[in-house]
């Protein structure tokens, strides 16, 4: 028998429940994976809530996480025991051991760690889709990302300042803006303490700019799409705050013919070529130093309760690791 973190119902931190699971061998196309390090994301508490079903209760929650393959089954190849693999968007991560299909993981390269792999899969590839296909950042662009400091957010930050943007980033702290500055942000601004939307159309002269990319939801979105100069795009991949209020597309004409786009990281790797260009686009800046990813937080496995909590009440910068 081995331990996994699962709800029984959904609600608050408080449905989460370390209980003992028997996981047997692996089937046709799965391998047995013994987790070394599972990353946690603010998708976790849209499951644990409800606020994205996961099906039938009780179920084990999680969506990334790295390790060594314990035994294959029928029909694998590329795989063998002993290999250090990495998944994202697999639910059914905060677990001791799990099985999971083949297909969905990919190897970790040699240089990178179990946590640093478990911490960037979701987060990294989400930036990686980001940046190269949900908008094509280009050099000399102006970019607002929202929640800078955020695991997402230091990883696409880094990245956008690769491709030569600039780079205004939202953050609730000065601390917060520190960490963001240090990780490629250009410009930082504090909810509460400044106007988003203003600041942005300072910094730009007045031009706007011609991508937001909002995990916060609600209380940006319409602040976003008045960041954007005529015919930009707002891409809302998250909802931290809840979720938007419904949108009036006719606003889209007299704000600039906008673009809103809603992208999800499930659609960006849906076949096995996308998810291996996407993972090796990843682990390729990471080698290369270009993206540098800091496990800020971690917790035993045993606590991922407490870990949703400090998630939730914005306690946590960067990537945090739940640990086996």
């Amino acid at each position: 028998m081995t331990h996994a973190v699962r709800i029984h119902t959904t609600g608050g931190p408080e449905a989460l429940s370390w209980d003992e699971v028997d996981i047997g061998d692996p089937g046709e196309g799965e391998i047995r994976l013994k987790q070394t390090a599972v990353g946690l994301n603010y998708l976790d508490t849209y499951h644990r809530s409800g606020m994205y079903p996961v099906g039938d209760l009780p179920a084990v929650i999680g969506s990334e996480g790295a390790g060594v393959v314990d035994a294959v089954g029928p029909g694998i190849s590329g795989i063998a025991a002993g290999d250090r693999v990495a998944y994202s968007m697999g639910l059914g991560a905060y677990a001791e051991v799990r099985l999971i299909n083949a297909a969905a993981v990919v190897k970790i390269p040699d240089g990178v760690s179990d946590q640093a792999a478990a911490s960037m899969m979701l987060k990294g590839c989400t930036a990686q889709y980001l940046m190269s296909r949900t908008y094509e950042v280009q050099k000399g662009d102006t970019i607002l990302f929202h929640a800078a400091a955020g695991g997402v957010g230091l990883i696409a930050c880094q990245w956008a300042k690769h491709l030569g943007a600039t780079v205004i980033g939202t953050v609730g702290s000065e601390e917060k803006a520190e960490l963001a500055r240090a990780n490629g942000c250009d410009h930082t601004i504090i909810y509460g303490k400044e106007n988003f939307v203003e600041r942005v159309r300072e910094i730009t002269g007045g031009a706007g700019v011609p991508v937001v990319y909002d995990s916060v939801g609600k209380d940006t979105m319409m602040g976003s799409l008045d960041c954007l100069r005529p015919r930009g795009l707002l891409a809302l991949f998250g909802q931290s705050s809840g979720k938007p209020d419904p949108l009036d597309i006719t606003m889209l004409t007299p704000k600039g013919s906008l673009y809103v786009t809603r992208p999800s990281l499930a659609h960006y790797i849906a076949t096995r070529e996308d998810l291996v260009y996407t993972a090796n686009e990843l682990f390729d800046v990471v080698a290369k130093g270009i993206v540098k990813v800091s496990v800020n937080q971690t917790y035993p496995l045993a606590e991922t309760a407490q870990a949703h909590r400090d998630l939730e009440a914005r306690k946590t910068t960067g990537s945090t690791v739940l640990l086996p």
